[in-house]
């Protein structure tokens, strides 16, 4: 099965439009490029920001951006090709942020939450998820929806519940004034699209999360969206929160892209507020088809306020994060059997897309197969330094 179709497009919908920015990896110097999209072609702008930090960072992005000379050019549909193929010998897509600091925010949607108390419930076994999942969705599924998190309404909620003995962990940063925010991945491990994602094999009940991320910068600002897939072991989390690292930090874990799109004229604040995400899952052993449309209209804590929990006076990031906003799926679509909801299947093509964003695809391998991760900080600092660009970070 084919990464790619002559009726998928990578590309957001207005890309004539749109500031891109992202990251290629070029066989010709060994490393990652920082590039832009003018008119059909990838243009290499690495002279002017070594590292995408060095870009988000600026005072003006899509000014910086816009006036940056490029070295070198390809055309998007070599790149593009090269990425959802075999390499070859074009550059690919990577990630497309580099020094930022790979951080999530977890229940932040109703129909989410109610998965994290299923699975709690469950204790990882998927076996138990369909019969669980209808009493909650009688006790508390409309309400939910409809409470503000921190509120007094909230607060109240959260008496009930622990009065009919149901209050969980997973309640308390649903419906509290606390988020929660966790690193989800080491700097520089997140995969591009067309790359691998990976599953450990430990995980027989497992998925995908469809997500807005936010390019944030040192400040709190937010200056940029992209789409991502902080792949996730439901049933490892279901054993215990305290397992969340083993869940979502493995490799090839965290997918982001196809690129960063800077806000600009055409592409606002309320753009991503609005943006409506769609998640195929393609089964190449099976023929499972998953095709889902979810809204981030129906986020519970707006994105901004997502974002100054997460970088202020508490905890600096000097090199900027990004963001995972939280997933919008609810993942009980029984696949192997009834009641026993979605799993993934190795081989799984994965796509994630919005209009304005473009589409994040990838495919689906055990952790344990997928690329190594091998291309770390000692290696990327290494690589700049023998490009002669190391002077001009930070710069």
């Amino acid at each position: 099965m084919n990464l790619i179709d002559q009726h998928v497009t990578i590309l957001p919908t207005d890309a004539a439009d749109a500031t891109l920015v992202g990251r290629v990896h070029d066989d010709a110097i060994g490393g990652p490029c920082i590039v832009t999209l003018r008119s059909g072609a990838v243009v290499d702008i690495t002279d002017a920001f070594p590292t995408m930090t060095d870009l988000l960072e600026s005072p003006d992005p899509v000014k910086a951006v816009r006036s940056a000379v490029g070295t070198r050019s390809w055309p998007i549909t070599d790149v593009l090709a090269s990425s959802l193929a075999a390499r070859t010998g074009a550059p690919y897509l990577l990630a497309p942020v580099d020094l930022s600091v790979l951080k999530a925010a977890g229940v932040t949607f109703a129909t989410s939450l109610l998965e994290r108390l299923i699975e709690e419930r469950a204790g990882g076994d998927p076996e138990q998820a369909d019969a669980i999942r209808g009493d909650f969705e009688r006790l508390i599924g409309s309400t939910l929806s409809s409470i503000e998190p921190g509120s007094e309404d909230a607060a109240r909620l959260k008496e009930d519940l622990k009065a009919r003995g149901q209050w969980s962990q997973y309640l308390e940063v649903g419906l509290g004034p606390d988020p929660e925010v966790f690193t989800k991945a080491p700097v520089l491990s997140a995969v591009g699209c067309g790359s691998e994602i990976g599953v450990a094999q430990v995980s027989s009940w497992n998925n995908p999360e469809p997500e807005v991320a936010l390019a944030v910068s040192s400040t709190g600002r937010i200056v940029g969206a992209m789409l991502g897939n902080d792949v996730n072991l439901r049933d490892v989390e279901g054993r215990s929160a305290l397992l969340l690292p083993k869940a979502k930090d493995n490799n090839a874990s965290a997918s982001l892209g196809p690129f960063i799109r800077l806000l600009d004229e055409s592409f606002t604040l309320d753009d991503v507020r609005a943006a409506e995400v769609r998640l195929q899952v393609l089964g190449e052993d099976d023929g499972f088809v998953l095709d889902d449309v979810s809204y981030m209209r129906e986020i519970s804590r707006d994105i901004s306020t997502l974002a100054e929990y997460t970088v202020g006076d508490a905890h600096q990031y000097p090199d900027g994060i990004v963001l995972y906003t939280g997933t919008l799926f609810s993942p009980t679509h029984d696949r192997g059997g009834e009641g026993m909801g979605f799993t993934h299947h190795i081989g799984d093509v994965v796509r994630i897309s919005s209009p304005k964003l473009g589409t994040l695809v990838n495919r689906v391998n055990h952790s344990e197969k997928a690329q190594r991760w091998e291309f770390g900080l000692r290696s990327f600092i290494a690589n700049l330094h023998g490009r002669g660009l190391v002077g001009k970070v930070g710069a």
